[in-house]
Parts: C-alpha cells; structure tokens; sequence
C-alpha cells in the first residue's frame, strides 16, 4: 500500500496569516485608509452636536479664499423730485424730512444739503464753532445740514437737496455730488424744469 505524504502541520505559535490564499487566486484587496485630512463626524439625531454639519476641508476653505470675487456693482439711489420754487425749497426739504422720520426713518440717515443760502440749522450750530458743528456730522446720530459745496460732508442712506438759489454749475455739481452720497433715496426739492435740464445722464 503506497504511502500518502501528509501535509505538514503549522503550529498555533506560529505567526502569519492564518489562512493561506489558494493558487490562482489573488490576495484580498487591502481595505482603504483613510488619509489625514478630517473627515465628517456621523452623529446621530438627538445626540449633543448634531446640530454642526461635517468638518470643511482645508483644501475647500483654501480654494474659496482664493477664488476671485467680481466686486459688487455700485447701487444707484432711488431719485424722487419735488417741485418747488427757489424761495420755497427750504419748506418742502424740512416737510420732506418730516416726513421721512414719520415713516420710519432714523434721524442719522437723512442728510439736507442747500445749494443756495445754508439751512437755518446749518447756521446756528455754526455760530458755536465748526468744530462743534462738525463733531455732529461726524456723529451721525440726528439730521445733519451742510452746503452742497461742502467737502468733508459723507455718505448716508437718504439725502435731500434744497436747490434754494445757486448758479447751474453750482447746482450741477451738487447734484452729482448728491448721486454719489445717497446710498438708498436721493430728495431734490427744486423747480422741475431746471432739475431735469442739469441731473446727470441715466437719472
């Protein structure tokens, strides 16, 4: 009776792979491992922290702070035109501000601007000095009065122009100074025909 060589026995104590793959067969693929970058945090509903959405990659952040941004185009204020006469522009900038603190506006945001005589507010608060007058301006926490020719005068959300005399340059100009310091509603109390002649193109 011919002899069977047995196979040879590996012991337990042994180290290696326990099983061996067969021939022909490839050895089972790896599993992936994960890389080092952070990863979402599965979290189940109702647990604390359930609330923050996985962890951003670094590489995303990076790529949207360097990703150019075209620069938001500059808003045109709505242009409202009140008539009135030279001799009346001071009454109807003081009854359209009136008007606009009825309806909800701050104090802060409105800005009066004469282009003839200065406001009679303007020359009160003058009379204790520029420095005061301008310390008001620059607090931006009630109405303020200047000259349209004035420089150091900023931008605020509503402004209204008393066109109370003044040559057309002079109108002219502060209408176009006016466009570029409304942010959200310019006010033009003046006669309308010789507004619409001098308001910028495009107004």
């Amino acid at each position: 009776m011919p002899l069977i060589p047995e196979e040879p026995q590996i012991p337990e104590s042994v180290p290696g792979p326990r099983a061996v793959p067969a021939p022909g067969r490839g050895a089972p693929t790896p599993r992936p491992v994960p890389g080092p970058g952070p990863r979402p945090v599965p979290v189940r509903p109702g647990s604390p922290g359930s609330h923050r959405g996985p962890v951003p990659s670094p590489r995303a952040a990076v790529t949207q702070a360097q990703a150019p941004t075209a620069p938001a185009p500059a808003a045109v204020p709505q242009v409202q035109l009140i008539p009135a006469s030279a001799q009346g522009a001071l009454d109807a900038a003081d009854e359209a501000v009136d008007l606009l603190l009825d309806t909800g506006r701050e104090p802060g945001e409105i800005l009066v601007l004469t282009t003839g005589d200065p406001h009679p507010w303007a020359v009160h608060e003058l009379s204790f000095g520029e420095a005061s007058y301008w310390a008001q301006h620059d607090a931006g926490d009630d109405v303020f009065y200047a000259s349209a020719e004035a420089d150091r005068v900023g931008r605020r959300p509503v402004v209204v122009v008393a066109v109370n005399g003044g040559a057309d340059a002079v109108v002219n100009g502060a209408l176009s100074a006016a466009l570029g310091r409304a942010g959200a509603l310019l006010i033009v109390c003046a006669d309308p025909q010789r507004v619409n002649s001098l308001l910028p193109a495009g107004v």
